[in-house]
């Protein structure tokens, strides 16, 4: 039986040895491949991050627009100016924006441009919020190449969102938008 144990134990090393005389040749191999791939990977990584970061600002955008429409759409003149008190909080809201300059370029104050229309008298309203971002190096160079930067290299785009300020439901009533007549001044 001990017979058996050493001659598979030297079958085994005689094979192993094998092996590993047949890679002395390709020793420096994986060095070399990783030399090459390791700055692609860093290339794909940064081509992936800079549209991450413009997905989460449209993201963001977007969300403070449409409630900027809900509280134009609800808001009364009571508890002040519509417009003042709707920006003041659609900037809270972009608050979750980082102010870096691939975020939002911050130029020295708050440079967010937020148009607001209309209010709650009116038919529509609608909030557009506009932003300045500084692409990623060589995402900045495929930008100008393409012509998709301005003269101080940044890169400018904007959100818009517009809603009704009553359902439809309540404007084709047989009561229309008289609060009297919902509550029963008719009957």
């Amino acid at each position: 039986m001990m017979r058996l144990i050493r001659l598979w134990n030297s079958k085994r090393r005689t094979e192993l040895r094998a092996r590993l005389a047949g890679r002395r040749g390709r020793s420096g191999q994986a060095t070399v491949e990783a030399a090459y791939l390791i700055p692609v990977v860093f290339l794909c990584l940064l081509l992936l991050l800079q549209p991450g970061i413009l997905l989460y600002d449209i993201m963001v955008m977007q969300g403070a627009a449409a409630e900027g429409c809900r509280l134009l759409a609800t808001k009364t003149d009571a508890a002040g100016e519509s417009a003042e008190a709707c920006e003041a909080y659609v900037k809270r809201r972009l608050a979750s924006i980082p102010p870096q300059d691939q975020f939002h370029m911050h130029a020295g104050g708050c440079s967010w441009d937020i148009v607001i229309d209309g209010d709650e008298t009116s038919g529509r309203v609608r909030v557009t919020i506009a932003n300045e971002v500084r692409l990623l190096p060589l995402v900045d160079a495929a930008g100008v190449l393409f012509g998709l930067v301005d003269s101080t290299g940044a890169y400018s785009f904007e959100v818009s969102s517009s809603a009704p300020t009553q359902p439809s439901w309540a404007i084709s009533s047989e009561f229309g938008l008289d609060p009297e007549a919902w509550v029963g001044g008719d009957r």
